[in-house]
């Protein structure tokens, strides 16, 4: 891990690299590219009310770290306003999960939290929290508790704080941890395939 103001490349830039040229199109591409993951995560679900159990979270803060800030909370807004035109992105069947009403319903503070953990993530990634196990175990821990900073203020002002605490909370704490502990194990990995290409 390097010091705080230090900016380290991301996996997408190692994979990817951005030059003068490309750079637009790159980004506009895996931004799509990170909102059809997203639309997928979304449909992989439990459905519990009022909040469906999702891969959505690995797969936020997984973008997150590997686009960086910029670019990991851009793909978000964007998801969030495909959802908010009325495509079926969101959490629901495969032609549910659609419609700007959903961004003031009770998984509206979550949805916002995904924007805002991405970004974190990305932040962290780009100063090496990715590199290690534990260090990108510690950056998806706090985007994943940003999601829930966002997420159940806005769902306790929807049902109240217990039932917050009961529905969008306990139910989702071991699936959480048991994703965390997946991105955080496969970032490494896919780093060190990375150097073994570039080697």
């Amino acid at each position: 891990m390097q010091a705080v103001g230090a900016t380290n490349l991301t996996l997408a830039g190692a994979l990817w690299p951005a030059t003068k040229e490309s750079g637009a199109a790159r980004a506009l591409i895996l931004m799509v590219l990170g909102t059809v993951a997203l639309w997928l995560s979304a449909k992989i679900q439990i459905p519990l009310v009022p909040v469906p159990i999702t891969m959505q979270t690995l797969v936020v803060l997984t973008l997150g770290v590997a686009y960086g800030w910029r670019l990991g909370a851009a793909t978000l807004l964007l998801y969030l306003a495909e959802g908010a035109a009325g495509l079926p992105v969101f959490a629901g069947g495969w032609s549910e999960g659609g419609g700007y009403q959903i961004l003031y319903g009770p998984t509206a503070g979550y949805l916002v939290g995904f924007a805002a953990a991405a970004g974190v993530c990305g932040w962290l990634a780009e100063r090496g929290w990715d590199r290690s196990v534990l260090w990108a175990l510690v950056a998806m821990l706090v985007g994943n508790l940003v999601i829930y900073l966002f997420g159940l203020p806005w769902l306790a002002m929807q049902i109240g704080g217990s039932a917050a605490i009961e529905y969008g909370l306990l139910p989702f704490l071991l699936g959480d941890a048991l994703k965390i502990g997946l991105g955080a194990c496969l970032l490494p990995i896919a780093w060190r395939t990375v150097g073994k290409r570039g080697g």
